[in-house]
């Protein structure tokens, strides 16, 4: 056994957290793919048997009432607010995450002072923030100007509406710094939205002691609520009786179900509701978010640095020199959960890795990403995947 091995050992064996992997359902397989899909959950089938045999298929309608599924999206909204530092209240549960991105990115230049007609988007961001507005900008006149996170300070001006940043960027795992660049925003008279698809569950966010104005994020990454599980929507409690949405559904109404041909917004995060929830795959992630109870953020993010900071001393051991670099930032106020590589024929590399038992992914053209889910990876893991890489890499 090598000293890395050796050292893994120990670590694993140190772990507060290691006792939580046998909540999931996992085998052999070195999982490193958590930040595109979590683990399930061991008890998430039971459930689901359940709402599907009694909830279902026994109270039928009733269960709307009955087993609380018409307040789900509060109620999920409130398990998952203080994974993101928030107090109960200002998160709604339901649609996907590019229907949340088009209703923050419409509310806050609805929010903005008027006359301003420019919403700054992270030049890098995830396709779909850039897609998404793009289109809420032509159809409210506004222009989109791309621009780098670390640069939005210089790029803030008195056209500025409202500001659309990833929190941590899905192709290098770079943290950009959520509380300096939303006091830049707020400086500046705009508003600030950020998505926390690849922070939330993973590192701290603290949305209410930045001052964040809206937030979105999924919940089948590190939260591990299951494929395509919906995401969710914060409001900051300052803006809800203001909050315009873009999408104003029957099930945000006031009274939804005096079906009125007029609408008048319910109180509270509610507005940010659309249409019927997606009852099954809400209830999958409710249960899924019982392996959080009595898990501290911090101590998430702590190991989440140490696995991370283990793997690139084993990716620096094991792997012959030149045949990779890392795209993350080694300062760990600047890092994710995940570790980029660059690698020249990264996609042959990841299918051999795959075929060796090391899950990761990525993007393309010369990117190999392995995401690290403190919940349920150890530092055996990141050892092996490091030896194997490097053995993949020799050929």
């Amino acid at each position: 056994m090598s000293d890395l091995q050796e050292r893994a050992r120990a670590l694993d064996a140190a772990d507060e957290l290691a006792p939580l992997r046998e909540l999931f359902t996992l085998d052999d397989t070195v999982y490193l793919d958590g930040n595109s899909l979590g683990a399930l959950p061991r008890h998430v089938p039971a459930r689901l048997q359940e709402v599907l045999t009694r909830e279902w298929g026994e109270l039928r309608i009733r269960s709307w009432g009955e087993s609380g599924w018409w307040t789900a999206p509060e109620r999920i909204g409130d398990r998952i607010a203080p994974i993101v530092g928030a107090a109960a209240g200002q998160i709604v549960v339901g649609d996907s995450t590019s229907v949340n991105v088009f209703k923050a990115v419409v509310a806050a230049t609805r929010l903005a002072p008027e006359g301003r007609d420019e919403i700054l988007v992270d030049a890098d961001t995830f396709p779909t923030d850039g897609y998404i507005a793009g289109s809420a900008a032509r159809m409210t006149g506004h222009r989109i100007v791309p621009v780098a996170p670390a640069e939005v300070p210089g790029a803030l001006g008195p056209r500025t509406a409202a500001v659309l940043l990833n929190h941590v960027d899905y192709r290098s795992g770079r943290l950009h710094d959520l509380p300096a660049l939303t006091a830049a925003v707020h400086a500046a008279g705009a508003v600030s939205v950020w998505d926390l698809c690849h922070s939330a569950g993973a590192l701290p966010v603290d949305l209410d002691r930045h001052g964040v104005d809206l937030a979105v994020g999924c919940t089948y990454k590190y939260l591990n609520g299951g494929p395509g599980s919906p995401a969710y929507l914060y409001v900051a409690a300052r803006h809800q009786p203001v909050f315009d949405s873009p999408l104003p559904g029957w099930t945000s109404h006031a009274d939804p179900f005096a079906m009125t041909p007029g609408y008048e917004a319910a109180d509270g995060a509610v507005r940010g509701r659309v249409g019927t929830p997606d009852i099954l795959s809400m209830l999958a992630l409710e249960s899924s978010l019982d392996v959080w109870d009595g898990v501290g953020i911090e101590a998430v993010r702590a190991k989440s640095l140490a696995l991370t900071d283990f793997f690139l001393e084993c990716v620096a051991e094991y792997v012959p020199e030149g045949r990779v670099s890392s795209a993350t930032p080694a300062a760990h106020a600047e890092r994710g959960s995940q570790v980029a590589l660059r690698c020249e024929d990264a996609e042959p590399v990841m299918g051999a890795l795959i075929a060796r038992g090391v899950v990761g992914d990525l993007r393309r053209p010369d990117v190999l990403r392995f995401g690290f889910t403190p919940l349920y990876v150890g530092f055996a893991d990141a050892e092996r995947a490091a030896r194997l890489l490097a053995d993949v890499l020799a050929g």
